[in-house]
């Protein structure tokens, strides 16, 4: 993935400027998929500009832009969605975790396991509360909340890696070895 794909993302749902994105990155798509501050989405919104992607739609006080989907930053962001990766490139660290915790001698990988079932169910339960109230807010009929289907998504992954956590803890109480 690609912050150009993120952005281009984002600018889907409406004409927004450069402070509006940086903000969306410090809400749920910068705590849960991927990071990226003003001093990467900003020259990134240049080039994409020069690319034909977007254009400024409207320029404010202080050098403000809005900036707007084109028709081909459309295309690029439907082609990007729809073509899914042969070999990503993969760096995930709590799956890391998951290979390694064999090298721990039991007890630390008891409290490693431990810990990462306890985060995953806070974690799991405060994504929950957001998405009920973003839920109390929908009427039938409306499009879903922006990030909803995110939002489900890394409910069900924190409830995944919980239920692994607990696993592993039966099969290490069990006195299976851990090699």
């Amino acid at each position: 993935m690609s912050l150009r794909h993120a952005l281009l993302g984002l600018l889907a749902h409406g004409p927004a400027s450069g402070y509006d994105l940086t903000r969306a990155f410090e809400g749920g798509i910068g705590q849960y998929a991927w990071q990226a501050g003003h001093s990467r989405i900003y020259p990134e919104l240049g080039k994409m500009t020069e690319a034909g992607l977007v254009v400024v739609d409207e320029a404010g006080p202080r050098g403000r832009k809005t900036y707007t989907l084109t028709d081909d930053g459309r295309t690029e962001l439907r082609r990007w969605m729809l073509h899914w990766p042969e070999q990503a490139t993969v760096r995930n660290e709590t799956v890391l975790r998951m290979f390694l915790v064999q090298s721990l001698e039991p007890d630390d990988a008891r409290a490693l396991l431990e810990g990462m079932a306890e985060h995953c169910a806070r974690e799991r339960d405060a994504l929950r509360a957001v998405m009920d109230a973003d839920d109390a807010e929908h009427r039938p009929g409306d499009p879903l909340p922006f990030g909803r289907l995110a939002g489900e998504y890394g409910i069900r992954q924190y409830e995944a890696v919980q239920g692994w956590a607990q696993w592993s803890l039966e099969r290490l109480a069990a006195g299976e070895p851990v090699r």
